[in-house]
Parts: C-alpha cells; sequence; structure tokens
C-alpha cells in the first residue's frame, strides 16, 4: 500500500512538481530531497526541492487572488472548508498511509488521531467562519477585522497533515492567500492536501505549496516583502532565524516552538489513573510533540509507587513496524532526531539520573530502523540536561518535590511555556496550580483534546495562539473607522 501511495504521486508528477496558482508546474531547481522510510532507513522516494524563484511566482499568485479571496462572501469560504473536511476524511486512509510511511506513524495511531484531528481543524476553522463578527460597533466607532494578506506557512515533519490544516483552515476562513511549506522531511501528505485543495476547488492563487528546505525556501517566504505574515511551527531555532529574516519587512510572525512541559501529580491524586495517562501522554507520536509532558513531577513520598506504575505502563508499549496493528510506537521519523534521541539518553545516564526503564539503542527484537526504547528517568534533579532541553523523543523525566510551591518552582523554571498538566483530585487546589504555571494551556486530569482550546506558548516556546478563535483572530488586521455613525 505504500509504495502504492509513492506511484501515485510519481505517475501523477506529483514529487517533481510545486502547486502555484492553481496548477502543478515543474520546480525552478534541481535540488531533489530523499525521503527516507523511518522503519527501514531505505528511501522510498525524492521531491524535488524548490526555490526562492518558485517562492517568487508562489507569493506573486497569492497576492493577485488576496484581491478577490479577502472580499469573497463568508458562505463561499464556508463552502470551501466544507468541502476540503469532506475530502480529508474521504481520503483518510491514504494519509493515515503517507504519514505512516513518511514519519514512521504507527498506522493505528495515524488512522486514529493524526488524520481525524487534522480534519478537525478544518471544521472548526468553517464553524467560526459561519459565526464570527467581522464588524462589530463601540459606541460611534466601526471596528472591522480583515484579513492580513498573503501568508508564509512553515510547517514540521512530527504532525505533517494535522500542522498544515491547523494554519490553511483558519488562514483561508479569514480571507487570506497562502504559500505551504511542508517540511521535506514527510513532504508525502502535503502534496496529497494539496491535491484536496486543487479537487475542492479553490480558485488559482488562493493555495500554494512550494517543498523545500529552511535555508532556501524558508528563508526566501520569511524575507519575501509581499509576504504580511509568517506563522511556523519548530524547533526554537527555526523560529529565531524566521523572525529575523522577516524583522526588515515588519510582517507579522507567529510562532509554536519548543517546550518542555511539566505533569505536575500532587499529593492527592489517584496514582492509578495519573501516572499510567501521563506516560502515554509523554510518548504520544513517540515523544515528538512540543507540547508532550516529558517531566513528571511527584511527591517524594510517592516516588518508589511513581516508578513502579510507570514502569508497568511503559511495559505495555509495543515498539515494532508502524504498518502492523499490534504496534503502538513505532520508530522516530528521521536519523537526526533517532541520533539525538540517543545522545540525550547517554547524557542522562551520564548526569546521574536512574533508569526505571529503556535506555541507550534500539529494542533488541529491531537491528535496523530509527526505532528508540522508550526510557524513564528517575532521580532527576531539575538542573540536568534531560530536564531542561527538548529531546523530543521517547524519553521521560521523574523528578520528585517536597511541596506544592516547589513544584510550581520547578515546573515554570525552564525557558519554555507551551504546555503543562495538573492531577488531583481536588479541583480547587489543582485549578489554583494551574493558574500558577506559566505556559500557554494546562490540561487538568488529562481532559479530551479540544480544537476550540487555543495552543501557544509563553516565553521561547513561542507566540501568538492557533486553534480556536484565537487561531482565526491570528489572521486578521483590525481597523478602526471613526465616524462610521453620523
Amino acid at each position: 500500500m505504500n509504495s502504492a501511495i509513492v506511484e501515485r504521486l510519481r505517475s501523477a508528477g506529483r514529487l517533481d512538481r510545486v502547486f502555484i496558482d492553481g496548477e502543478w508546474v515543474l520546480s525552478k531547481g534541481q535540488a531533489r530531497s530523499t525521503v527516507i522510510d523511518p522503519s527501514t532507513e531505505e528511501p522510498v522516494a525524492e521531491i524535488a526541492l524548490g526555490t526562492a524563484q518558485d517562492v517568487a511566482a508562489a507569493v506573486a499568485a497569492a497576492r493577485r487572488a488576496f484581491t478577490t479571496w479577502s472580499v469573497s462572501s463568508t458562505q463561499s469560504r464556508a463552502l470551501l472548508l466544507d468541502r476540503v473536511h469532506a475530502l480529508i476524511l474521504e481520503r483518510a486512509e491514504l494519509f493515515a498511509q503517507a504519514i505512516s510511511l513518511e514519519m514512521g506513524a504507527a498506522i493505528g495511531f495515524a488512522r486514529s488521531t493524526q488524520v481525524p484531528v487534522a480534519a478537525e481543524h478544518i471544521r472548526v476553522a468553517r464553524d467560526n467562519l459561519a459565526s464570527y463578527p467581522f464588524l462589530t460597533h463601540r459606541g460611534d466607532v466601526a471596528i472591522m477585522r480583515e484579513a492580513i494578506g498573503v501568508c508564509g506557512l512553515i510547517t514540521p515533519w512530527n504532525w505533517p497533515l494535522y500542522q498544515i490544516t491547523a494554519k490553511v483552515g483558519p488562514a483561508l476562513a479569514a480571507g487570506c492567500t497562502v504559500v505551504l511549506k511542508p517540511s521535506e522531511l514527510s513532504p508525502l501528505s502535503a502534496l496529497l492536501f494539496a491535491e484536496v485543495m486543487h479537487d475542492a476547488g479553490i480558485p488559482p492563487g488562493v493555495f500554494n505549496l512550494v517543498n523545500g528546505n529552511g535555508p532556501e525556501v524558508g528563508a526566501a517566504l520569511s524575507a519575501h516583502p509581499d509576504v504580511d505574515m509568517i506563522s511556523i511551527t519548530g524547533s526554537t531555532r527555526a523560529g529565531v532565524l524566521v523572525a529575523q529574516a522577516a524583522a526588515p519587512t515588519v510582517k507579522r510572525v507567529a510562532q509554536e516552538l519548543g517546550g518542555k512541559s511539566p505533569n505536575v501529580i500532587l499529593p492527592d491524586a489517584d496514582l492509578a489513573r495519573a501516572v499510567p495517562a501521563g506516560v502515554a501522554a509523554a510518548f504520544r507520536n513517540v515523544g515528538q510533540s512540543c507540547s508532550a509532558p516529558t517531566r513528571m513531577l511527584v511527591p517524594r513520598e510517592r516516588l518508589q509507587e511513581v516508578e513502579r506504575i510507570a514502569l508497568e505502563a511503559a511495559s505495555a508499549f509495543v515498539v515494532g513496524d508502524p504498518r502492523s496493528p499490534q504496534t503502538t510506537h513505532g520508530p522516530v521519523a528521521n536519523r537526526a532526531q533517532f541520533n539525538r534521541v540517543q545522545e540525550m539518553i547517554g547524557i542522562g545516564i551520564a548526569e546521574g539520573a536512574r533508569l526505571v526503564c529503556g535506555g541507550p539503542g534500539r529494542p533488541e527484537t529491531l537491528n535496523r530502523g530509527f526505532y528508540c526504547r522508550p526510557t524513564i528517568f528517575s532521580a532527576v534533579h531539575p538542573q540536568m540536561q534531560i530536564a531542561q532541553e527538548e529531546i523530543f523523543g521517547p524519553v521521560l523525566s521523574i523528578i520528585a518535590y517536597d511541596s506544592v510551591d516547589e513544584a510550581v518552582e520547578i515546573a515554570n523554571d525552564t525557558v519554555y511555556g507551551l504546555g503543562a498538566h495538573v492531577q488531583g483530585k481536588d479541583l480547587v487546589a489543582a485549578r489554583a496550580v494551574a493558574a500558577r504555571i506559566r505556559s500557554g494551556q494546562v490540561h487538568i486530569n488529562h481532559p479530551a483534546w479540544s480544537p476550540h482550546a487555543p495552543f501557544g506558548g509563553y516565553k521561547r516556546s513561542g507566540n501568538g495562539r492557533e486553534y480556536g478563535i484565537e487561531g482565526l483572530e491570528e489572521y486578521l488586521e483590525t481597523k478602526a473607522i471613526l465616524g462610521f455613525h453620523q
């Protein structure tokens, strides 16, 4: 099935083309990027890497299209998003297979989570568009919210479809036109998404896609004077580079960057429920989520009990071929990430943290592929590298605390502030702790994911918000008209 997806894209001429002004056109450059199956380390496809010239053509098309798309009716934009939503669901299995192939997601996880939640972003953008008050009044002043303009969207490899829809949906709903640069490491689902946009009847120039790397395409998009806004999801390092490139043209920059999220287990928490759920959340998507709660903060007197429950939870994971329905966790997505995880596990051991499970190397039954052993450290000091740096892999640090005040201090003792979790039976106490944590989202007692909850970071985790109404408003400018009522 996986080779069939690549052959489908290849036979349609997608792999060596970019999508500009409603058409698939050959990239201006000669460079290619090899897509690697992380479960086998074997190449599965080659895609064309776009150039600054491709970016210029895409931005010009988006600028032309903005004239009419920005003043189109909300009904017409909602209908377009309806069609996009329906096509994603109709082609859900294609997307799931592509995501499993390009970044190693277990097929069950791709089917149950990666694709459905991506579709939800389109649905919510459509619903918000239908009810959003683009014109309001404040006394004699009219407040208009208008599309900001041409938006450059830069998306990562770890949630390749989910992050695309989280940006494209609200941008189009707002009346913006877009140029998308997906990660060159997981581009297959992005090409399938461009097909969806075309088949949904997107007007020429409203949506454009240019594959490419950061130094060439990302930099050209960030610096282009006709791009009004850049939205990037990626590492903090990449976010800084984008902001620097965007600064001379004073464009808006929205950044969803790194994280080192705490999971504060309060003294009254039900450990039998809180700890397994915390382990599952930390290792979701093989730990490759910027908001993964990879620091579990626990009362010192309950540390041994937490270790025992955490070990039992991790022992239930099935690491292996991502195409197998029995697999819960596939490989990490690429060699660079595999090397990073192995390096950080070695650092944790050298720092004196205690291994509860896992450790360096692949699981014993696997001799190739970017597979990592689900690793839990305990007796972690808050200043250890494994407690401060984003690892972006299946590594959890358990940190003991002596008081709730100390737990809050440890939770906030990081340059990041993207997500956080709090567990406790006393909801009033849990809410009080949540209010003290400096992060863009806090989850109390592992609630269900909500596409309406705004998502974004404090500190070096970025700025701006995605999802929900706030995600739509990122793509809007505010205009005040005085004398509107006379």
